[in-house]
């Protein structure tokens, strides 16, 4: 079956198949059409272009449809998620209204191990269906590829149990997803006054087992004030690259506590979060291949500082922008707000919005080559929008859903 969408407003986030990220100035380089076409044939993008008056339709076999007024853009990539959980957290919210700070919270309980503690409680196929649930919600929201974390299990039963989730959810989705094993979110309560022997479960058992049963594509540790120090991660990172897991970190969400410098030492992937990033961490990053991730949702809920794109970018780096969806500091699922915060929260351009949330999102999860932009070859992964008057109308609307029609592998969704 062909697809061929025709009279596109603004076809949006084009280039050559060989851009892996966008960086400094670049990240306001998007490439548009007007009054364009694309062609999607066996699940990818085969051909697209303006559309002139001798313009021909495919003979036979095609799916049109007329994107009058609307834009086509590549679907979002999310690069960091804790989709799978148990509960929401509604109740923290009040605490946090009443003036209880996030570590206040944690401390009493709450926080991660409020999500470990009902999630440990529940079976492995409830789990999946109310996950399942919030994909297909995050997909109709433009969404295209995600990751999701471990870390609410915490025990060696539990987070199997998470990633075997995730790992049902890959083979039923038709969106690409990354798996990553995030054991290093906090430390349990059974393990309170012995944080080494539970860093000694993750590297002795936890890891293992997970690439006994090629679970995870990646390694996460939550490095920051009241978590991980930047000792224990190393050791974490250290024990995972021996099993082929690359790094992922969350670091500096709540102070400069090296989390940085430690991504780096490690070639992670990524560093997310970046509320506390300065002069040094800007630096450290201008030194590697590590993308900086944004989780404004996070900032926007939590009443953190957003982290520094607009002085990332100037400093000619590339940025990341994903949700962070989960129950405690970020249940919101869509990218397009995310998009919204970027530019008026963060001050980026919607262009800048657009490729931190579209094409190094790819980067963020090695899929640069097959997701994030308009390519020919690339996987037909695109949304169509509802009629709007230009394209920054999409975070100037924030809060409301500017997407009408989503296709996935080149099935209308």
């Amino acid at each position: 079956m062909k697809i061929l969408i025709k009279n596109i407003k603004g076809l949006v986030g084009l280039d050559d198949g060989n851009v892996l990220k966008r960086s400094g100035n670049e990240m306001s380089q998007l490439g548009i059409i007007e009054d364009a076409f694309l062609l999607i044939e066996d699940g990818v993008i085969t051909d697209f272009g303006k559309q002139t008056s001798d313009f021909q339709l495919p003979t036979s076999n095609f799916h049109l449809i007329d994107a009058t007024h609307k834009f086509v853009l590549p679907s979002f990539i999310d690069s960091h998620t804790h989709l799978v959980f148990a509960a929401s957290r509604e109740e923290e919210f009040i605490m946090r209204i009443k003036g209880k700070t996030y570590e206040e919270i944690a401390a009493a309980g709450g926080g991660i191990l409020n999500s470990a503690k009902k999630l440990q409680a529940m079976s492995e196929d409830e789990l999946y269906e109310n996950a399942l649930v919030r994909l297909n919600e995050m997909i109709s929201f433009g969404t295209g590829a995600v990751e999701i974390k471990s870390g609410y299990g915490l025990t060696v039963k539990d987070e199997l149990k998470m990633l075997r989730v995730i790992q049902r959810l890959k083979k039923n989705s038709p969106i690409t997803i990354k798996a990553t094993f995030l054991g290093a979110h906090a430390i349990p309560p059974e393990y309170k006054n012995n944080s080494e022997g539970y860093i000694d479960l993750i590297i002795n058992e936890m890891l293992p087992q997970i690439a006994g049963e090629k679970l995870a594509d990646y390694c996460d540790v939550f490095c920051d004030k009241g978590f991980f120090t930047v000792d224990e991660t190393d050791r974490i990172l250290s024990a995972a690259s021996k099993f082929g897991l690359r790094a992922k970190i969350h670091g500096n969400e709540l102070g400069q506590t090296g989390g940085v410098q430690v991504a780096v030492k490690h070639n992670a992937l990524s560093v997310d979060h970046l509320e506390y990033a300065g002069d040094e961490e800007i630096q450290c990053l201008k030194n590697s291949d590590t993308m900086p991730v944004g989780l404004p949702n996070c900032s926007f809920f939590l009443g953190l500082p957003y982290a520094p794109a607009r002085r990332i970018i100037d400093a000619g780096l590339p940025v990341c922008l994903a949700t962070d969806y989960n129950p405690g500091s970020s249940p919101n699922p869509r990218m397009g707000f995310i998009i919204s915060l970027a530019c008026t929260q963060m001050k980026l351009t919607p262009a800048e919005a657009i490729n931190a949330t579209t094409i190094n999102g790819a980067y963020a999860l090695e899929l640069s080559k097959t997701h994030g932009s308009i390519a020919k070859g690339k996987v037909a992964n695109v949304f169509i929008t509802k009629k709007i008057p230009s394209l920054s109308y999409i975070p100037y609307s924030f809060g409301v859903d500017m997407v009408e029609s989503v296709i996935v592998g080149g099935k209308v969704i």
